[in-house]
């Protein structure tokens, strides 16, 4: 298993959009299977501050978000409790204990890395943490299913909140899931959208939209709060030891499989180019990097005709964010 020399991880008006199907659908894990979930936010978006404070208190009292002082301890009213509870899951900040029922959390590796007494970036000055935290909730289809779906369902840049609804709905009906009202679906669509364009009208409304820290990834917009548009195109904040952690997340989901077609990669769902909203040259130029950026564990060949990624020796996932966040320290010291 291949170690990327990392130190140790510290801190222990659009038509109607229908769900097309990606080039490599059919080699594709069924989608059918899981739960799906349109709640549990509250209606509130991802705050600053809110995951850090989620990290603290599991670790002071993994029991915490089902205690009477839960309030009291985490300083806020009872429907940001939840909302706390449930973006730290999404975020797979923490998770729910076996065997619990959910009353008992513990801080996940990647709660540990990034907000851990010793985290890498608990206030979330880096640009790459975002980029991970927004990884994380559209890849979660289980807690984040609207965020999942918008990402990796919706295969059109345009789209506007009628045209999303109409999609979510008939992608629950091919599932033969029975979904929420619509009225349960469209508060979660709202927040949705709020999460990554903010929230267009009163000086009031605009300040709250600016709690959602994914609002600087820029990746969705909306002159009129009508019609809306993915930012597709490289990305260059994305660091390329982060695209690799997040490309080894999506290959771990293909258990056994030495090699993964460029398509997948570019266009499947949950895939690096869906959830980044990557073009393909962007994608290609970063699969390129592979081999430098793996001392040859991984290589992208074009022979013939197929583009592939192909995996010469493991890679640990972890360690590439021990690398990113690592050259991210030194080049502040500089």
């Amino acid at each position: 298993m291949t170690k990327l020399n990392s130190k140790p991880i510290r801190g222990s008006n659009v038509p109607k959009l229908p769900a097309a199907e990606s080039p490599d659908d059919k080699d594709q894990p069924s989608r059918g299977t899981g739960t799906v979930s349109f709640s549990g936010h509250e209606t509130f978006t991802l705050r600053h501050g809110w995951l850090k404070k989620a990290v603290n208190a599991v670790r002071a009292d993994p029991k915490v978000f089902v205690n009477e002082n839960a309030m009291v301890d985490l300083g806020v009213g009872k429907n940001m409790v939840r909302s706390i509870r449930h973006w730290a899951l999404a975020a797979d900040i923490v998770s729910e204990a076996p065997g619990t029922r959910g009353a008992e959390l513990s801080v996940t590796t990647f709660g540990e890395l990034v907000f851990g007494e010793l985290g890498y970036d608990p206030f979330l000055e880096d640009l790459n943490t975002l980029w991970l935290i927004h990884w994380k909730l559209a890849t979660n289809e289980r807690r984040s299913t609207g965020w999942c779906w918008m990402f990796n369902v919706l295969r059109s840049d345009e789209f506007t909140r009628e045209s999303l609804s109409e999609l979510f709905t008939s992608e629950l009906k091919r599932r033969n899931i029975s979904g929420p009202s619509l009225s349960s679906l469209r508060r979660d669509i709202d927040c949705v959208l709020r999460t990554y364009a903010g929230t267009r009208g009163s000086v009031e409304l605009q300040e709250e939209s600016l709690d959602c820290p994914l609002v600087e990834l820029q990746l969705l917009s909306s002159e009129d709060g009508i019609l809306f548009r993915f930012a597709r195109g490289p990305k260059a904040s994305i660091s390329d030891y982060v695209f690799l952690h997040c490309l080894l997340e999506f290959w771990q989901a293909r258990a056994g499989r030495e090699s993964l077609a460029f398509s997948e990669i570019a266009f499947g769902h949950g895939s690096p180019g869906a959830v980044f909203k990557l073009d393909e040259n962007s994608v290609a130029v970063r699969l390129e990097q592979l081999e430098k950026t793996t001392s040859g564990a991984l290589i992208y060949d074009e022979t013939a005709g197929l583009k592939q990624v192909y995996r010469r020796r493991n890679v640990v996932g972890e360690d590439c964010l021990n690398r990113h966040y690592g050259q991210a320290a030194a080049l502040v010291g500089e």
